[in-house]
């Protein structure tokens, strides 16, 4: 799950971790008041969306007096920004973070995300601050400085104090930079964060070392120990399927393509669309079921790969170990006929019950075609979607 700057700068606040004051706004109204509370010379307006890169789509404005604030909130709110990670569509501005302005001495970049071959949490740290780290790793590797975190010690000040002069903070600001990791760190592992991204950390030039941009992204599976999250949720930020499927404990994200997935399982459900695009085809969606679906849910899978208006076929890969595929295919048959399928639907099923799998599926009178391998069936829907089209098959 994620949530906007401005909430993760308050949550980090709690935890002692140095963030400008700032306040939200949703309105040019709120705007003025805000940036009146806050005592400065110069104030940022920040656009409040989902999305990096807002900097650079013309999202955040620096007022060099109160007079400047309503005409930039009054320019930004409804704005729609277009960054590399909003897609061509772009997000619209409906809230903004009205901060005070920091004198930059220079600017880092600081990083917590988990490491999955190590099992850890890895802290990595730049003195590139500002430019993507994926950029950065890129072109100057050797800029990046990375620390694995043991999970029965946490990050030792050592650690961080190796990060701190890795990246040319100054040595008389490395204690306040070690306090901070540290804070933040101790943030990350509370809150069951998958991303702590501060980019750019600052050192100001009065010698104060500050998260002048947070990115927190928390881990789903973690939200129920921490309900007060699910109040931070903003369902304006996010595609009404994905919300549709959360719904149903459905994984969803919606892609470009003409044939709708449904497959239980992460691995299989990329490896499906891999294998879609091996035979020319174009998958619309990635949709993992999970290990344990239900009719209602497989029900469900069906009825949101249909709302999109784009899908001309289904492909349906399913292993069956804690799933039954008995289960599964009582459910494609329900699902077929309550949501009226009219495009093509091709069916893999492997693992626990399939011989009783199948025999449902052909016993039920309905139009599905059965593939005995992934391969198989991607050519299958692949040939079945272009025939319907009109189109030569590929």
């Amino acid at each position: 799950m994620n949530i906007h700057e401005y909430q993760g700068k308050q949550l980090l606040k709690k935890y002692g971790v140095a963030v400008p004051l700032g306040n939200v706004a949703f309105t040019p109204e709120q705007a003025i008041e805000a940036a009146k509370s806050i005592h400065a010379k110069k104030w940022v307006v920040k656009a409040q969306i989902h999305a990096g890169g807002r900097g650079k789509a013309g999202g955040v404005k620096i007022a060099g007096s109160l007079d400047q604030i309503t005409p930039i909130a009054e320019e930004l709110l409804g704005k729609i920004l277009v960054t590399p990670q909003t897609g061509p569509a772009g997000k619209k501005v409906k809230r903004l973070l009205i901060e005070e302005g920091s004198d930059i001495e220079k600017e880092f970049y600081l990083g917590m995300v988990l490491d999955r071959n190590a099992s850890r949490i890895a802290v990595i740290a730049s003195s590139e601050g500002g430019m993507e780290i994926e950029e950065v790793a890129s072109k100057t590797p050797e800029k990046i400085v990375r620390e694995s975190v043991d999970p029965l010690i946490g990050l030792a000040p050592f650690q961080a104090r190796r990060i701190a002069f890795g990246i040319g903070i100054p040595d008389r600001q490395v204690n306040k930079a070690v306090k901070f990791m540290l804070e933040l760190y101790r943030a990350f592992v509370d809150q069951d964060c998958s991303i702590a991204e501060i980019n750019p950390l600052v050192l100001t030039k009065s010698g104060e070392i500050l998260a002048l941009d947070t990115k927190l992204n928390f881990d789903d599976n973690g939200l129920y120990r921490h309900k007060e999250l699910l109040d931070l949720r903003d369902l304006g930020e996010e595609d009404e399927k994905e919300i549709q499927a959360s719904e149903y404990g459905l994984n969803y994200i919606a892609l470009d393509g003409n044939i709708g997935c449904m497959v239980n399982g992460a691995g299989l459900a990329m490896a499906t669309m891999d294998i879609i695009k091996a035979f020319n085809g174009d998958p619309a969606n990635f949709l993992d079921v999970g290990g344990g679906a239900s009719k209602e849910k497989v029900e469900a899978a069906f009825r949101l790969i249909l709302s999109d208006p784009h899908v001309r076929g289904i492909l349906v890969n399913i292993f069956g170990g804690i799933m039954k595929c008995d289960v599964i295919a009582e459910g494609i048959v329900a699902a077929t006929e309550n949501v009226g399928l009219k495009v093509p639907l091709v069916v893999r099923l492997e693992g626990t019950n399939v011989k009783l799998g199948k025999e449902i599926l052909h016993h039920s009178g309905l139009n599905i075609t059965s593939a005995n391998t992934m391969a198989d069936a991607a050519e299958k829907i692949v040939q079945l979607v272009d025939q319907a089209a009109g189109g030569v098959v590929k």
